[in-house]
């Protein structure tokens, strides 16, 4: 499964709207220009959010939008379900070897757990914690 700009893009709003949460409405026009992105655009993905109640709109002259719900209450599955679709690296077919089959049930099980168990509120506070491993290649 290969996320979009519309995917990307939904979740940088929503980290928008996380890291101000309870500031009151932020505009678009302020997210498209703090991230470098086309607030016509963003005014696209904003729609489908709002229908789907993850985010309200405030209209007057300090309007914008806000979420929903808290930060923690939301989950970057959540998000890329309603901008995306369906979690899917393939549609799973009874036919299929059994081997395949299970592979791409795995995969999209692993998907969607790294997804539903990651919130807004993670991805707005996130801080890199350097546990990672690199690894130096020589050649």
């Amino acid at each position: 499964m290969k996320i979009s700009t519309k995917g990307r893009y939904g979740l940088t709003i929503m980290m928008a709207l996380a890291k101000k949460y309870g500031e009151g409405p932020i505009s678009l026009k302020s997210i498209a220009k703090d991230h470098k992105l086309s607030e016509h655009y963003l005014e696209q993905l904003i729609a489908p959010l709002r229908n789907a109640q993850l985010v309200k709109s405030v209209r007057g002259a300090y309007g914008g939008y806000m979420l929903a719900k808290e930060p923690k209450e939301i989950t970057a599955g959540d998000i890329i379900r309603v901008l995306e679709g369906p979690i899917s690296p393939v549609e799973v077919v009874d036919d299929e070897e059994p081997a395949k089959r299970d592979l791409w049930i795995r995969i999209r099980d692993a998907v969607k757990e790294v997804l539903d168990s990651t919130t807004l509120d993670d991805l707005a506070n996130y801080k890199d914690q350097g546990d990672q491993e690199y690894y130096m290649f020589y050649i």
